[in-house]
């Protein structure tokens, strides 16, 4: 009941009468959740996993004061302000030395972790790796520590994402994408927070808590690679790894103000990355990179595009990175929009694009109104029902036994209704609220194996007509709004709508990145205050609510292109950044 009532606080009031009916139904997510192990045990087993991290970070600081002691004379502080292309020359020439930059990126990160409780554990294992890291002194990141996503395979680690079911499973061997770190000498180093089953832009989950944003405590780092938004943007990592399902490398760069790339799906390995959801294929996942700086995620992609990835997972197709296209200065013609027409953007958002935009304009580019076709419709019967087909059977089976994180309970409590009751209400509510009915009668699933196909191939004939709308518009790439700025904390369960920006491009596998560009004012917060919305719903309210008290927070903005021209996304990127910096200046 507790959960119901919750619920029931966030929608209209006179559409809430209509759920009071479902409140003998949530006995089913309590059902649910007690099966399995029993409260006890999985109480032991989050014990258990904490002491693990604890221990962790504890030899971790013990081998720091160590080696502090023995090396007064490393400058800490310069080394922290490195660029990652000034690190890599440093330490390629011999200026610097791994083991300072490790130790003081080690430091950083357990001092950062205190304040935002980033951090799921540090990878011992990378003390040892020092040791040998000559053997690939020749490596693109040779000697650059890196930060991984807690869903990333790594020897001897668990991946839990949150969840008490995944405890206790170690890995048996390191994911293809940290065998590629480590053959290009990077040096994985900790792990990161994530939200709980990972499908929630927070970052909190019952078994590490939550990680806060580096800019304001008060304020979400985002999710769900969250842990590794929260690292970078306090300045612990300037190299990390996170994975992306709807936005869960996009919407923390936004909230934390760095950089972070979606690649086009199937251009990373994602061997040994575990996720909840595993085989559902309309919304795939994707890994990727996340850094203080567009050059860094350049560098990134091209050290882990290499013959050594190619030939562990042979599934990656062999595409090494273009640097021709990265660094091509061509014009382009770019299509731009303000407002995606399903969720109003914040004020500071919307100001963000036009800024970019006329930047953009000066520099010689051609910038022309562009649309999403069918969003509403899109967003319901081909996202939602994508992502959770199985009407949230194989979410709900992952939490059996684990406590529900505070910031999960708000989404997961229509999950658990029964599809009859979804569908009844989805009508009932239509009247009231045309969003919350289509996606309540969404989270339904697609019924039957015939049903998924249909939706398959919805999928890749909206793929292809989208692809036909950008060759109409003869457009060689998007800048659009990014979800921000960070929320304030427990309103992303309530709000998966507001991800309408980034969610819509993992359907349509279109690589995606965010550039942090500006900063919200003062008169962005006094232009919140007249915010309404598009639906003018009790969605439109709890964004304004989530968004407010911004100010100083950092806003991005995303740069698309269409599938497999990653290189020249992440050049528009770069442009934008540099066009930022230059009107900064």
């Amino acid at each position: 009941m507790e959960g119901v009532q919750r619920y029931l606080e966030n929608v209209e009031p006179r559409t809430a009468a209509l759920f009071t009916s479902a409140a003998c139904m949530i006995g089913t997510v309590v059902v649910l959740l007690q099966k399995g192990y029993t409260q006890r045990e999985a109480k032991a087993k989050i014990q258990k996993a904490q002491n693990r991290r604890t221990d962790s970070l504890q030899r971790a600081e013990h081998a720091v004061l160590q080696y502090n002691k023995s090396h007064p004379e490393t400058d800490s502080a310069l080394i922290l302000t490195l660029s990652l292309s000034e690190l890599t020359k440093k330490l390629q020439e011999g200026s610097l030395n791994p083991e300072e930059v490790f130790y003081s990126y080690m430091e950083k990160t357990l001092d950062l972790n205190k304040d935002l409780n980033c951090c799921t554990g540090i990878l011992l294992e990378s003390f040892d790796q020092m040791k040998t890291l000559d053997s690939n002194r020749k490596g693109l990141l040779y000697g650059v520590p890196v930060s991984i996503k807690e869903n990333y395979g790594y020897k001897n680690s668990e991946s839990s994402c949150g969840v008490v079911i995944n405890l206790d499973h170690p890995a048996k061997k390191d994911s293809v994408l940290v065998e590629v770190l480590k053959k290009q000498g990077a040096i994985p180093f900790v792990k990161t927070n994530i939200p709980q089953a990972l499908l929630n832009y927070e970052c909190s989950n019952p078994i590490f808590g939550q990680t806060l944003n580096p800019h304001n405590p008060l304020k979400t780092s985002g999710g769900s690679s969250g842990g590794e938004g929260a690292l970078i943007g306090g300045g612990g990592s300037l190299l990390g790894m996170g994975s992306d399902i709807g936005g869960s490398i996009r919407l923390p760069a936004s909230f934390c103000g760095i950089c972070g790339f979606k690649p086009t799906p199937g251009r990373l390995s994602t061997q040994g990355l575990s996720s909840i959801y595993r085989g559902q294929k309309s919304m795939p996942s994707c890994a990727g990179p996340m850094a203080r700086d567009v050059d860094s995620l350049a560098l990134c992609m091209q050290a882990l595009l290499c013959d050594h990835m190619f030939s562990l997972d042979p599934t990656v197709p062999p595409v090494p990175f273009n640097v021709q296209i990265y660094q091509s200065s061509k014009r382009l013609r770019i299509g731009y929009l303000e407002s995606d027409g399903y969720t109003q953007p914040s004020p500071s958002m919307a100001r963000s694009v036009r800024e970019v935009k006329a930047l953009l304009e000066a520099a010689g580019h051609t910038l022309v109104p562009y649309c999403h076709l069918n969003l509403e419709y899109v967003l319901a019967e081909l996202v939602v029902k994508g992502i959770l087909a199985d009407g949230a059977t194989t979410l709900l089976q992952k939490l059996e036994g684990s406590p529900v994180d505070p910031s999960l309970r708000a989404q997961i409590v229509p999950y658990a209704l029964p599809i009859w009751l979804k569908k009844t209400l989805s009508f009932l509510l239509k009247p009231f609220s045309t969003r919350a009915s289509v996606v309540l009668g969404g989270l339904c699933g697609v019924g039957s194996i015939q049903d998924l196909w249909k939706q398959h191939a919805a999928v890749e004939d909206y793929i292809q007509e989208t692809i036909a709308e950008w060759r109409k518009c003869n457009i060689d790439a998007l800048l659009c709004p990014v979800t921000g700025p960070a929320y304030n904390h427990l309103f992303c369960g309530k709000l998966s709508s507001a991800a309408s920006y980034t969610l819509i491009f993992n359907l349509l596998q279109c690589p995606a990145g965010v550039v942090p560009v500006s900063t919200v004012t003062a008169e962005d917060e006094e232009e919140l205050k007249h915010y309404k919305g598009v639906y003018q719903d009790q969605w439109d309210k709890l964004f304004k609510q989530a968004v407010c008290g911004g100010e100083g927070l950092p806003v991005g903005v995303q740069c698309v292109t269409l599938p497999w021209q990653d290189e020249l996304c992440l050049r528009l990127m770069k442009e934008v950044e540099q066009l930022v910096k230059q009107s900064k200046a």
